[in-house]
C-alpha cells in the first residue's frame, strides 16, 4: 500500500510549525512499511482530486489568509470538494480551519469567503478583543480520548447544524471560548484550532487519519501498532501544562 498526501500552501500557511503534521503522517506510515508520496500545492497551482488520499492545510495570520482564500475557492475548491465527497481526508488547522467554513470576518478588512466544506462561520470581535491563547485539552467526541495542543486565535467560530464538534474543551477556549466546543467534523473533513503541531502530540489521532485516508483506495485497513510511550509521555506533559492531570493512556482525567 501507499499513502498520498497533498500539502496545501506549505510556504504560506505554516504557523507554529504546522508542517510537522505532514512529517508525522509520513513517518508513522513509513514505520509501517508504507510508501508515502507528498505533493505540494502553492498559490495558483491546481489540485487533482484523485492525486492524494489526505489533504492538509495549515494556519496563518490574516494577511496570509487574504492571499489563500480566493485561491482556495477559485483554483482548488472544486477539486477539494470532489476529493472529500469521494472519501479523501481533509485536515485543516487554525487559519486553514477558518477558510474551510462559509466565511471569516477578520478584525479589519473585508469578509473572506470560505470554501464551505464545513458548516461554520468565524468572526473576529475586533482589534480590542482578547485572543484565545494557551495550552488546550479536548475530549474527542468520537472515541473519548484526549487531544492536546496549543491555540492562538482571535476569531470566534460557531458551528452550523451540518458540522459536529471535533471535541469538548476540558481546558482552554476552543472554537469561541463560550460553548466548550473545539473544531469541527463533517464526514472525512476535520478542522481544529490545535497547533503545537497537532499530530506529533496526538499520535493516536494521526493514525486514525492515516487509516481513513488509506480506506479510500485500499478498503478496510488495520495499522500495525507502534511503541508510542515517548509520544504519550509528551502528551501527558502537555495536558499538565494546561492544568489537566491524565493517565498515561490519555483516558479520563484523574479525579
Amino acid at each position: 500500500m501507499d499513502l498520498r498526501i497533498c500539502h496545501l500552501y506549505p510556504d504560506l500557511l505554516n504557523l507554529y510549525g504546522d508542517r510537522g503534521n505532514v512529517a508525522t503522517l509520513v513517518r508513522r506510515a513509513q514505520w509501517r512499511g508504507l510508501d508515502v508520496h507528498v505533493l505540494e500545492a502553492r498559490l495558483g497551482e491546481a489540485v487533482d482530486p484523485g492525486a492524494a488520499d489526505l489533504f492538509f492545510i495549515g494556519g496563518g495570520e490574516d494577511r496570509q489568509q487574504r492571499l489563500a482564500a480566493p485561491d482556495l475557492r477559485a483554483v482548488k475548491g472544486s477539486a477539494l470538494r470532489e476529493a472529500a465527497a469521494d472519501g479523501a481526508v481533509v485536515l485543516a488547522v487554525c487559519g486553514g480551519y477558518q477558510l474551510l467554513g462559509h466565511a471569516y470576518r477578520p478584525a479589519d478588512g473585508p469578509v473572506l469567503e470560505g470554501l464551505g466544506l464545513l458548516d461554520l462561520e468565524t468572526v473576529h470581535p475586533g482589534p480590542g478583543a482578547r485572543r484565545l491563547i494557551g495550552n488546550i485539552v479536548v475530549r474527542d467526541l468520537a472515541g473519548g480520548r484526549l487531544l492536546v495542543g496549543f491555540e492562538n486565535h482571535g476569531g470566534r467560530t460557531r458551528l452550523g447544524s451540518a458540522a459536529a464538534p471535533l471535541g469538548t474543551v476540558v481546558a482552554g477556549f476552543g472554537n469561541n471560548g463560550e460553548d466548550r466546543t473545539e473544531g469541527a467534523v463533517a464526514g472525512t473533513v476535520y478542522g481544529t484550532y490545535l497547533h503545537g503541531p497537532l499530530l506529533p502530540k496526538n499520535a493516536w489521532f494521526a493514525d486514525q487519519l492515516i487509516v481513513l485516508a488509506l480506506r479510500r483506495r485500499w478498503g478496510d485497513v488495520t495499522l500495525a501498532p507502534l511503541s508510542d510511550a515517548e509520544e504519550d509521555r509528551a502528551a501527558v506533559a502537555a495536558a499538565a501544562r494546561a492544568g489537566v492531570r491524565v493517565r498515561l493512556d490519555l483516558g479520563l482525567p484523574d479525579p
